[in-house]
């Protein structure tokens, strides 16, 4: 049986987070799950399922002007601000199953975000799993990397148009765009913290990355290119490390129809092993 209760925690700046956890009882493992860019903890749901079903609790949170948190929608001031804010839901869940392995989950912007923190904050959590995390300069910002206008206009708008790159499920792809928490747009400056000065820093850093960790892309990923899971793979400084690309997939390896019990099977897997 699972108990699901959610909440809202204060970050150093006085934003208001929002979160769910979903407990179950005598749990062997915690994962604290973050999202990537526009999206918001909703959407692994049926992830969260699985993973209690496998005896693990899940820590869940929306990232400041995401979701259901507070802050300025699709805005961060700093890239940083995301690495501390993980950390209030790694502290918590810390606290809360004493003695349990914790370990982070993190796609896309979110699996950024898991990185920096693996390098920002070690020795917090026994591994990460990283899925189509956006590690290196992308093309798909590379408008943005080429103007300075980030600094200059920050609340300049920038609307979401990478729905159909998402998933191959059609059925993902409209859920996604009439989902009402779903950002339809950010703003240049969140685009310019996590996509530009993000992999300047990730890759100055990348050597102080020491976490077990799985590292997991999709082969036909045009919003990430997997050649980012490739790199992260080949600098870290990690001894227990693993890469797996799925031919075909799209960015959204959680949601592709026929492989995502598979790759949700293979991070169990993977966690049994380290727990």
């Amino acid at each position: 049986m699972t108990n699901c209760v959610g909440g809202k925690v204060k970050t150093f700046d006085d934003v208001e987070l929002f979160y769910k956890k979903s407990l179950v009882e005598r749990p062997k493992a915690v994962l604290v799950v973050v999202h990537g860019l526009c999206e918001h903890l909703g959407r692994y749901n049926y992830f969260t399922e699985k993973l209690n079903d496998f005896g693990y609790n899940v820590y869940r949170f929306d990232n400041r002007g995401h979701g259901k948190s507070g802050g300025e929608r699709g805005y961060v001031e700093n890239f940083q601000y995301f690495f501390d804010d993980a950390d209030l839901f790694v502290n918590m869940a810390k606290k809360e199953n004493e003695g349990i392995p914790v370990f982070m989950f993190g796609h896309s912007m979110g699996g950024f975000i898991t990185a920096g923190y693996g390098m920002k904050y070690p020795d917090k959590l026994n591994g990460q799993i990283l899925s189509g995390a956006a590690v290196i300069d992308l093309p798909a910002f590379k408008s943005i990397k080429n103007s300075i206008d980030f600094d200059k206009n920050p609340f300049q708008k920038v609307p979401n148009v990478l729905s159909n790159l998402i998933c191959r499920d059609p059925e993902v792809v409209k859920a996604y765009d009439e989902d009402p928490l779903v950002l339809k747009e950010s703003n240049v400056k969140l685009l310019g913290e996590a996509f530009v000065k993000g992999p300047v820093w990730i890759e100055n850093n990348v050597k102080k990355y020491k976490y077990p960790c799985l590292i997991l892309h999709g082969g036909n990923d045009q919003i990430v290119t997997n050649e980012a899971s490739k790199w992260f793979y080949k600098n870290i400084s990690s001894e227990d490390k693993n890469l797996k690309i799925y031919p075909g997939c799209y960015h959204e390896i959680l949601n592709e129809k026929d492989e995502k019990d598979v790759v949700i099977e293979d991070i169990h897997s993977w966690i049994e092993k380290r727990i």
